[in-house]
Formats: C-alpha cells, sequence, structure tokens
C-alpha cells in the first residue's frame, strides 16, 4: 500500500497528515518528511494519524528519531488520531510513556 503525507507549515508549528501503511517499504519515505520538520527550531511537529491503520517496528523507529530530532532542536512532537489497533502497538512497546500522544484530531495547523 502507498503512504501519503500532506504537510501543513505554518510559523510555529508544522502538520503532516499522514495515511496509508508505516512499515518497511514506507518508513523512508515518512523519516525523508518528518525529520526535516523536526529538524527545525522551535517548532511543535503534530502528526496526524487518523488514516493509519498499520505501523511495524520500522515505522515506530521512525518515530523514536523524530522524537530525538524534535528534542535536538528544542521542537516538540504530538501523536494525533492514532485508532485503537495503532494506539495499542504504542501502548505495548510503551512509546506512549516518551511520545505524547493526543487523542483527539487536528483539522488545521
Amino acid at each position: 500500500m502507498n503512504l501519503e503525507i500532506n504537510v501543513t507549515e505554518s510559523e510555529n508549528q508544522n502538520l503532516a497528515q499522514v495515511s496509508g501503511e508505516v512499515d518497511v517499504y514506507t518508513a523512508s519515505k515518512l523519516k525523508e518528511t518528518l525529520h526535516p520538520l523536526a529538524e527545525q527550531p522551535n517548532k511543535h511537529l503534530i502528526v496526524d494519524l487518523s488514516d493509519v491503520n498499520y505501523i511495524d517496528s520500522t515505522g515506530l523507529g521512525i518515530f523514536i528519531g523524530t522524537l530525538k530530532s524534535t528534542e535536538k532542536s528544542g521542537s516538540t512532537l504530538t501523536l494525533t488520531g492514532l485508532n485503537e489497533r495503532v494506539r495499542r502497538l504504542f501502548e505495548i512497546t510503551g512509546l506512549n510513556e516518551v511520545i505524547e500522544i493526543d487523542a483527539t484530531k487536528r483539522e488545521e495547523a
């Protein structure tokens, strides 16, 4: 399955709306999009996963790397719109303890 990412940038916030599956085949595209956004200083990066129904371990690694990039640049990372299956994956791995997860969906950046 393909992965689509739409980015909306504003002065102090970036919104990345992701749809499709995040797996070993699509993770590089996600990384190429998120890491430059995460490296922008003093911004809030919101990743909307409302249209994502599958993430594998490679995808989880991308989110860990993105979190590290935001911390280095003085920015923050929030994931939003996780369905029950994806949310459970973050809970099982303990990543919900280190990555902020917002239960509400953000419509606009």
